[in-house]
């Protein structure tokens, strides 16, 4: 006999398994006019019986695991500035609890945020009662992890219109204990918008490493940090699937699927979605596409003599170009290419390099930089060196 738990008026689209109460939790729940369409489950860091829920609209929730009563404790549209009377749209994907603070992600992009008009993304934080808001990003995020032990990392994953961004805050130590800023390859402008980048994760499978998929690219990633560091990033393969979540079972690698769909016969080459399982394994991966990608570390930006820019993703990936673009400022141009070959991104040990110095030497023409072959590192950072402010783009280019 079929029994209905609950009215069914929203997308279930989160679950936890509550070890306090040992407890699935997977529901929405709906307060005057506000619809819970992503259901959300974290623990709190002081009450065993209570998770946090956040609607993909902004509403954030204190839940009660056993008489499952909720109390609205925040509407995160106006709490995190986001401007919905401009078009800024909510879209809140993802949240977690750890290291003292809760984070949560929404991965609003279109038009008018690749373009700078506006800013509706966010990644942010709150660090419990008596605390404000921080926000962290004004950009799209669409994921946030991690582990409760192996040095307590946090991961974010997000993209603005440079490249990838990945922020990560390393727990283990107080000294340590800040937010890190990376940046990676997009290997497709598809999953641009919001509706193309719905639900890309990060997960652990199988033997304690974590898969990260992002803008079309998996990535091994460890779920390690130490020293205010995060160890062992690399490219695996490039792909042009839409895959929602994915796991380890008996041994295999499953990904969802959300291929195509005929959106009301609208895509006159779709004959059947596709939105079925793969089964396979972790190490077939390796023979989807080979990494490759682009992405920027400035782009028409403000950079000043001697602030290098974020730390950029160059291990596993086979042709490396720097092109770099002096838009407006004193002339000539200089800057210096470092790299990291540690993995530590320079912030264990001061292990950045200096490898060869750029010029350019008149306005909006292109300099260039083709690294030899067979030259990789695990990170490449760029440095202004000599006038006090350009307006400049440097975007790198792996094939």
């Amino acid at each position: 006999m079929k029994k209905q738990i609950a009215s069914h008026r929203s997308t279930y689209a989160n679950r936890i398994i509550h070890r306090q109460s040992n407890r699935t939790s997977h529901r929405s729940v709906h307060r005057g006019q506000t619809s819970a369409e992503l259901g959300v489950f974290q623990e709190t860091a002081c009450k065993s019986e209570v998770v946090y829920m956040l609607g993909m609209d902004g509403p954030l929730w204190e839940c009660d695991v056993y008489n499952l009563t909720c109390k609205q404790l925040f509407d995160l549209v106006q709490v995190l500035d986001i401007n919905t009377t401009a078009g800024e749209q909510p879209h809140f994907k993802a949240a977690h609890t750890m290291n003292g603070r809760l984070v949560v992600t929404s991965n609003t992009f279109e038009e008018a945020d690749f373009t700078g008009s506006q800013h509706g993304g966010r990644l942010a934080e709150w660090e419990g009662p008596g605390h404000n808001w921080t926000i962290l990003e004004r950009t799209a995020f669409v994921e946030v992890t991690g582990r409760r032990n192996f040095g307590k990392v946090i991961y974010a994953v997000g993209w603005d219109y440079r490249s990838v961004i990945l922020k990560v805050f390393v727990g283990d130590t107080r000294q340590d204990r800040k937010w890190q800023t990376y940046r990676l390859p997009k290997a497709s402008h598809a999953y641009d918008h919001l509706w193309q980048t719905e639900w890309p994760r990060i997960r652990e499978v199988e033997t304690e490493r974590y898969l990260m998929d992002a803008h079309g690219m998996f990535y091994e990633l460890s779920p390690l940090g130490w020293a205010g560091s995060t160890w062992g990033l690399r490219p695996v393969c490039q792909h042009l699937r839409m895959i929602p979540d994915y796991t380890s079972f008996r041994g295999m690698l499953v990904l969802g699927g959300n291929q195509v769909s005929s959106i009301m016969d609208n895509n006159v080459v779709t004959g059947q979605a596709q939105s079925g399982l793969w089964f396979g394994k972790t190490d077939d991966l390796w023979s989807f596409g080979k990494p490759q990608g682009w992405g920027a570390v400035w782009r028409r930006d403000t950079v000043s003599r001697g602030v290098p820019s974020d730390p950029y993703l160059m291990t596993g990936f086979d042709k490396k170009v720097l092109f770099i673009i002096v838009h407006q400022g004193s002339f000539p141009a200089y800057f210096s290419i470092e790299v990291d070959v540690t993995g530590a991104a320079g912030i264990y040990l001061r292990s950045w390099s200096s490898v060869y110095r750029l010029v350019g030497n008149r306005p909006s023409t292109i300099g260039f930089y083709i690294f030899p072959e067979g030259f990789s590192a695990h990170w490449v950072r760029v440095v202004p060196t000599y006038q006090e402010s350009n307006i400049v783009t440097a975007y790198f280019h792996y094939t």
